[in-house]
């Protein structure tokens, strides 16, 4: 099972922070690369980024499904282009958004999310009402940890969110807390030893249920 991973944004290392966690997550016989946006912003924070990334990321997609992906993860919280890049390909595709927020309420959980800057806070609200799942939602908090700080600052960006993700379990009544970008992958654990409910690592989820429905897509065709 061939599974493309990609980055949206322009940076190397976050891509290489997501693959790391997708191939530990990935099951025998999935082989994932990652793809990198090189023509995407530094990194998306916020709606205008979001629509710079939009064309570079969905031309990306279109090469994929060209090479013959079995399945598409795309790799920001904000699920970037994820509808627009689900009509373009044949194969699945999702988005580690998606993937975290529906394998909350298929437990039953109630879910809250810690994410890096305010500005994405309305998108993932957004993004959550569309996918009919506002009341699993109990809130989605800022860490006011930008982007790239993860990669460069990752101590001060680990303890600032790990005090958010302690907050959010004191405060929210959840039970689940996911972690609102593609770059926490690298603190996953750092904040699951800090609270009392489960962490979702995003990509670790994402990459589990790439590989469901790229198997149930290959069983439908036959």
């Amino acid at each position: 099972m061939a599974v493309i991973l990609i980055n949206p944004n322009s940076t190397e290392a976050m891509t290489g922070t997501m693959l790391e966690a997708a191939r530990a997550a990935a099951p025998a016989g999935m082989q994932i690369e990652g793809w990198t946006s090189h023509d995407g912003p530094p990194a998306i924070q916020g709606a205008e980024d979001g629509r710079r990334a939009e064309a570079p990321l969905l031309d990306l997609v279109r090469r994929a499904a060209g090479q013959g992906a079995d399945g598409i993860v795309i790799g920001c919280f904000d699920d970037t282009a994820l509808h627009r890049a689900a009509l373009i390909a044949p194969c699945p595709v999702i988005g580690i958004g998606q993937a975290a927020f529906n394998a909350c309420a298929l437990r039953g959980w109630r879910f809250g999310v810690v994410t890096t800057l305010p500005v994405s806070v309305p998108i993932i609200e957004t993004n959550i009402a569309r996918y009919g799942l506002s009341g699993s939602c109990a809130r989605v908090r800022a860490s006011d940890v930008p982007v790239l700080d993860l990669e460069d600052r990752p101590e001060a960006a680990a303890a600032a969110i790990r005090a958010e993700a302690e907050a959010a379990c004191r405060e929210d009544g959840i039970d689940a807390l996911i972690l609102g970008c593609a770059g926490m992958a690298r603190i996953v654990r750092d904040v699951r030893r800090a609270v009392p409910v489960p962490v979702i690592d995003t990509v670790e989820t994402a990459i589990g249920c790439i590989g469901w429905l790229s198997s149930e897509a290959a069983r439908l065709r036959t």
